[in-house]
Order: C-alpha cells, then sequence, then structure tokens
C-alpha cells in the first residue's frame, strides 16, 4: 500500500505535538487533532496506515507513540549527510543546530570554492567538490542537501546520484528530473514567499 506523501508530513507534525505534552502520560486523537489543527478522524486515518497504537476509548501512550512515529520517519537512528554548496544559505544550514537534535548529522560538506576548501564551518571541514563521490561510497552516506547556485543544481545532483545519493532536499530554485528510485524535495524559498504574498493581496482586495 502506496502511503500519501501529505500523511507522512503530517505523522512529522503528530511527533512535534507530542513532544509539547509534558503532563500527561496519554493523548487521544482529538488532543492530538487540537495541537496540530488536524481533524481526529485525519489523525486516526493517517496513524492506521502503519498499525494500531493505541487502545478504543482510551487513546495512545504519548512514550510509545513518540517511539512508534520516530521508528516510522527514520529518526530512531543517526544519519550522516552531505551538503554541497556553503555560501549564505549552506553555512546558515550548517549551523543550524534542529537537525542534530533529530539525529540529522551533515559530517561532510563540499563546494567548489578554492578559497574554502579545509576551511572549518561549524567543525565541519569543507572539502573539493570532486572528493564527494568517494566520501559518499566510503561513508555510505544516503542524504544529501544540495545549497547551490541555480545554474549548478543539475550538475551537482547527477554527481550526488552517481555517487550512491538516494534522497536529495534541493534548496536551489530549479527542478530536476530524477530516477523514480530517488527520493527529490525540492524546496524553492522564494517560491514560498511569492504564496505568502498571493494570499496577502487576496486579504487586502
Amino acid at each position: 500500500m502506496k502511503i500519501p506523501s501529505s500523511s507522512i508530513s503530517r505523522i512529522s507534525l503528530y511527533y512535534r505535538a507530542l513532544l509539547s505534552v509534558k503532563e500527561a502520560s496519554v493523548v487521544s486523537s482529538e488532543e492530538v487533532s487540537l495541537l496540530t489543527g488536524f481533524s481526529a478522524a485525519q489523525v486516526r486515518k493517517d496513524l492506521a496506515y502503519f498499525g494500531q497504537f493505541g487502545t478504543p476509548g482510551r487513546g495512545y501512550s504519548i512514550e510509545i507513540l513518540k517511539k512508534e512515529l520516530k521508528k516510522i520517519l527514520g529518526t530512531d537512528r543517526e544519519w550522516d549527510v552531505a551538503l554541497v554548496g556553503t555560501g549564505n544559505l549552506g553555512s546558515a544550514l550548517l549551523a543550524y543546530k534542529g537537525f542534530k537534535h533529530q539525529g540529522f548529522n551533515i559530517k561532510y560538506a563540499f563546494d567548489n570554492d578554492k578559497k574554502k576548501i579545509n576551511k572549518l564551518r561549524q567543525g565541519v571541514r569543507i572539502r573539493p567538490i570532486d572528493d564527494l563521490p568517494q566520501i559518499v561510497r566510503d561513508k555510505k552516506i544516503s542524504i544529501a542537501i544540495v545549497a547551490v547556485p541555480q545554474e549548478s543544481a543539475k550538475d551537482v545532483i547527477d554527481k550526488l546520484i552517481d555517487s550512491g545519493i538516494k534522497a536529495i532536499l534541493n534548496f536551489a530554485p530549479k527542478r530536476s528530473k530524477v530516477p523514480e528510485t530517488i527520493e527529490l524535495l525540492n524546496i524553492d524559498l522564494s517560491m514560498e514567499l511569492e504564496r505568502l504574498t498571493y494570499f496577502l493581496q487576496r486579504g487586502q482586495k
């Protein structure tokens, strides 16, 4: 059964909501609904894709549900991540502590700017892009973040795929076609801001 990608996104939000519950040991789908804004029926449907976690009439054990959701999301283990591009955005991503708290360690950073090579950023040594294939293979890295200019994105993504990367978070404002076996998530920050200005303009009419 194929799980809708929107359900996976909501699972992440359910997990974050549970982290905010401090004084209870059990939570109902109605309470998760209040915390996240999704209907209780949607909460139950999303969780049902992965099994039976609660008891009718009693709800869900918070600790057990958190553990199961982490297992579903794959964050019950640590993941080493490769970052390509250490400009302003890449440097900000290296400095973001939230990744590590969720089990994502940006341990390898790559750039083609010779002035940056071998420099340390947040304790991570920047390596030349030519070193990427061997490091990805030797260290068995599955996840990469792309934070390069638009004109470089396709070449970088192709290089990552050829090196064995299976999942890519792409911040370059350019969509690339990849094989079906590769998970590619495109994040275009300008497009998201345009969505906001669209709704702002509608609200002014």
